[in-house]
C-alpha cells in the first residue's frame, strides 16, 4: 500500500478540528455551578421540594420565588414530603432524588413511607411512592421512614438507598437496600447499614466516597449528641466510628450535607441549625478538620434539610429559564 499524503493531511485537519472543539465540549460537561434542593418548614406547603441555585457555592438564588416546584399532593402519600437528596446517575445524564413521605402536623411517629423520583432534565419528573411496611414483611412495629438518599454502588451496579427506621421502642437506625432498575421500589430486603456502639439513635444519613473511603455523617441523639462521621472500605458495611462530632456550634443540628466544590478546593460540610432556623457552613479538605464559612454564604431564602448537587451551566440555564421568577 503506498503512502497518500493526501490521507495524512486529512488526518491531521480531523485532530486539529477535534482538539479545537474539546474546550467547548468540556466547558458544556464541566459542573459550574450548583443546584440546592431543600424544604423549608413543618407546616402546609413548607413541606415541599424547593430549588435554589448558586454559581460558586456560597450564594444562592432560591428559583419559583421560594415556591415549590414539585407538588408534594400529587408525589407523596401523606400530601407532604421533606428531606430532599438528589444525586446525579452514573451516566451523567439521570437525576434522582428521594425525599421523606411526610406531614409533621400528624406526628413524628407518623409516615411509612419514601418517594423516589427520576428526571431526565432537573424539570419533568416520575415518581413513586414506597411504603416500608406495606412493601416488606415484619414491619409491624414501624414507626417512622425518615431521610432517604442514594448512592451508586460500583460493584454491583445499582443504585443504594439508605435511610433511617424506628421500630417500637428501638432507637433509629440506618438501613439500605437496592433500588430497582426503573427506580420505581425496592427489590431487596432492607438491612441495618451502621451499628452504633452505644445503641445510639441515627438518623440523616450521607455517604460520601474519598480517597477509596467510605465516609458515612449522620446525626446521633442522646450521648454524643451531634454529627459524627463512620468510615469504611466497604460501601455497605464495616463502618467504623470516629471519636468526636463534626459540627462547628453547640446548638442542636441535623441533617448534614456535604458536596464537592467545583474548583478542587475541598467539601463543603453544611447543616440545618434547627432550634435558630439557620444554615451553617463549614469548608474541609480532609473531611476530618472543619472550618465555619458562614460569613460568605448569602442565601435570600430559609431552607431546612436540604442536599446540594454540583451541575453544568446549561443545566443552570435549564432551570433558570423553567423556574426563574424575578
Amino acid at each position: 500500500m503506498k503512502f497518500n499524503p493526501n490521507h495524512h493531511k486529512l488526518l491531521l485537519s480531523c485532530i486539529v478540528f477535534l482538539l479545537a472543539g474539546w474546550p467547548a465540549l468540556a466547558q458544556k460537561t464541566k459542573n459550574t455551578a450548583y443546584l440546592f434542593t431543600y424544604f423549608t418548614g413543618n407546616s402546609g406547603l413548607e413541606e415541599s421540594i424547593r430549588f435554589a441555585i448558586s454559581y460558586d457555592g456560597y450564594t444562592y438564588r432560591a428559583l419559583n420565588n421560594d415556591q415549590p416546584v414539585i407538588s408534594s399532593a400529587a408525589i407523596s402519600s401523606t400530601g407532604g414530603v421533606r428531606d430532599p437528596h438528589i444525586l446525579r446517575g452514573a451516566d451523567g445524564k439521570t437525576f434522582f432524588m428521594v425525599v421523606t413521605d411526610m406531614v409533621s402536623a400528624k406526628g413524628w411517629d407518623s409516615n411509612r413511607a419514601m418517594v423516589l423520583l427520576k428526571s431526565n432534565d432537573l424539570i419533568h419528573w416520575t415518581s413513586a411512592v414506597v411504603d416500608i411496611q406495606e412493601r416488606f414483611e415484619g414491619q409491624e412495629n414501624l414507626l417512622r421512614v425518615w431521610a432517604p438518599q442514594t448512592i451508586y454502588d460500583q460493584k454491583a451496579g445499582k443504585y443504594m438507598i439508605y435511610w433511617s427506621m424506628k421500630h417500637g421502642a428501638e432507637p433509629d437506625k440506618i438501613y439500605w437496600a437496592y433500588a430497582n432498575k426503573d427506580f420505581t421500589n425496592l427489590e431487596t430486603e432492607p438491612k441495618q447499614l451502621f451499628f452504633s456502639p452505644a445503641n445510639g439513635a441515627c438518623i440523616d444519613g450521607d455517604i460520601i466516597l474519598d480517597q477509596g473511603k467510605y465516609h458515612l455523617f449522620f446525626k446521633t441523639e442522646g450521648e454524643g449528641l451531634g454529627i459524627r462521621v463512620a468510615v469504611s472500605d466497604q460501601l455497605k458495611e464495616g463502618y467504623v466510628l470516629r471519636e468526636g462530632d463534626v459540627q462547628q456550634t453547640k446548638d442542636p443540628v441535623e441533617g448534614a450535607g456535604v458536596f464537592k466544590l467545583n474548583n478542587g478546593k475541598g467539601y463543603i460540610l453544611m447543616y440545618d441549625v434547627y432550634t435558630k432556623g439557620r444554615y451553617q457552613f463549614t469548608r474541609t479538605k480532609d473531611l476530618k478538620n472543619f472550618t465555619i464559612v458562614d460569613q460568605e454564604i448569602k442565601m435570600n431564602f430559609h431552607p431546612r434539610h436540604g442536599t446540594v448537587l454540583p451541575i453544568t451551566s446549561q443545566e443552570a440555564n435549564t432551570l433558570l429559564k423553567k423556574w426563574d421568577r424575578p
